[in-house]
């Protein structure tokens, strides 16, 4: 009862906004996975044909298809941000502390994943065409090992804990509000037992294994976060609408 008092004196056009913002996102996860997994990788442990090798200089050709997905997920990780900067604004009194600490951890996934996908498509392909590689086999992509691949790792770590430090504000009774909260549970759990797992089988020479998992894991999550978010704000700024005179 707390909970929802909580939320229901918010202000009822932040909750519309963020209903909004919440469809948006899931629609923009949906469409940025689609499009990574049907570019699967060409190098690394995964790869089972005309794969690419260090130093990654015969990459041209692969421009710009294996790159189409990082343009929606570049303003993915925007939505992303507004989302849960949306959360904030809608938590009043003792809890926005737990929406601040939300908003800060999406703010360093969001640069760090926005930063490491813009560098890939403005830099690495006119390095490549001009025949400037130094530092190239490093910064690539397709170096399952290589600075990509970690900065994405530890991006989508950040966003799975910026979900997770808001289960303590869904704490009502709703369904939604439940779903909500098992939601960002269970994805913090799956991100540490898969982390743990893949360096117990592989150790440093995890390459992009561990990359591949939190992705999923993480855009899953944010589909599901995303909507149920969107209807929990649905019923928010409705019940501020009939409460009109």
């Amino acid at each position: 009862m707390e909970n929802e008092k909580l939320f229901q004196d918010s202000n009822p056009n932040y909750a519309r906004f963020g209903w909004y913002v919440s469809i948006i996102t899931t629609i923009l996860t949906v469409i940025t996975f689609g499009i990574a997994m049907a570019t699967p990788p060409l190098s690394g442990p995964f790869c089972t044909g005309s794969c690419f090798e260090y130093p990654f200089t015969d990459i041209a050709s692969r421009f710009p298809r294996d790159y189409y997905w990082m343009f929606p997920a570049i303003i993915l990780s925007i939505s992303y941000l507004i989302m849960m900067i949306t959360i904030y604004h809608t938590i009043p009194g003792n809890k926005k502390l737990f929406g601040l600490m939300s908003v800060v951890f999406a703010i360093m996934a969001s640069l760090i994943l926005i930063v490491d996908y813009f560098i890939q498509v403005s830099v690495i392909q006119p390095s490549i065409l001009s025949g400037e590689y130094d530092g190239i086999s490093l910064l690539t992509q397709f170096n399952p090992h290589g600075i990509f691949i970690v900065l994405e790792e530890i991006g989508f770590l950040f966003m799975i804990i910026s979900f997770f430090v808001l289960f303590p504000v869904f704490s009502g009774a709703s369904s939604l509000e439940k779903g909500i909260k098992w939601i960002v549970i269970i994805g913090l759990l799956l991100a540490i037992v898969s982390f743990t797992l893949v360096l117990i089988m592989h150790g440093i020479q995890r390459e992009y294994r561990f990359e591949i998992i939190i992705i999923s894991i993480t855009w899953l999550e944010l589909i599901l976060f995303s909507f149920l978010l969107s209807r929990f704000f649905k019923t928010k700024y409705s019940a501020a609408d009939n409460k009109k005179p």
